[in-house]
């Protein structure tokens, strides 16, 4: 059965469905290349939503995945581990904004891809959570992720305790954006996207790309990064043009 299932519709967003709803989408190597393909076929979308087909949105990594890690070395276990971090850089780096609309579990590795999205819907009833400390593990490549949505000290209580958050306390220690109402939730979510896929997607992709990138970056660096977007969206065609209509609308007021 094939892992990922893809569809473009007229909005302009590109829906992809993590399909192993007998596994509750559990992640292995095959899942994450067809993700992959999935996303960079989405380049040329407006904006792209992830779901999850089945009870859950993502529940980890595969336990066969789990199983064949226990003989491997380190090396082989460093180059299994690299592609899921390649998987997050390239969702970090795509240029369209990605949503995760999560029902059911999102957990370690599935909690990993969900806020890797830029932005989490989540239904009331979903659970977010790293309990990979239970059986001796360490979310050690979602934790780059987890640290940059919460506080330090929230965020050491998540992974050394294994602990399993409602959408509410999620939601309220900044893991996700936004909790929406279980009835006509995929609809609703399908919505969001769609109004960021009808946002000028040059702008979109400045946004995305300055967001991150102050990351890393002291105050001073950050604004003269912030100087250089500035002036960079004032010379798009969508710019000009987004001005020229603002301006337009003003004078017909006036």
């Amino acid at each position: 059965m094939t892992r990922i299932l893809t569809e473009t519709l007229e909005n302009g967003v590109l829906r992809i469905v993590l399909n192993r709803p007998e596994k509750r989408n559990a992640i292995d190597a095959t899942l994450i290349a067809e993700l992959r393909a999935a996303l960079d076929s989405g380049r040329n979308a407006r904006a792209i939503l992830i779901t999850g087909a089945g009870k859950d949105f993502c529940s980890g990594a595969d336990l066969a995945a789990l199983q064949q890690i226990q003989n491997a070395t380190i090396l082989e276990n460093r180059e299994d581990a690299q592609q899921l971090g390649d998987l997050f850089l390239a969702m970090r780096e795509h240029p369209r904004p990605i949503v995760a609309a999560v029902h059911g579990r999102a957990l370690a590795g599935g909690c990993g891809l969900a806020t890797a999205c830029d932005v989490v819907l989540a239904t009331e009833t979903a659970q977010f959570g790293y309990p990979e400390i239970q059986i001796g593990f360490v979310p050690a490549i979602v934790m780059t992720l987890l640290r940059r949505s919460v506080s330090e000290k929230r965020a050491f209580d998540l992974v050394v305790n294994g602990t399993i958050l409602s959408a509410k306390d999620a939601m309220e220690c900044g893991l996700i954006t936004r909790v929406l109402p279980e009835t006509d939730f995929a609809a609703a979510a399908l919505s969001y996207a769609a109004g960021l896929a009808s946002r000028p997607p040059g702008a979109a992709m400045l946004c995305k790309q300055l967001l991150y990138r102050l990351d890393g970056l002291d105050f001073a660096a950050s604004i003269a990064a912030g100087v250089d977007t500035n002036a960079i969206a004032r010379s798009t065609d969508e710019c000009r043009a987004g001005v020229t209509r603002f301006l337009s609308q003003k004078q017909t007021k006036s």
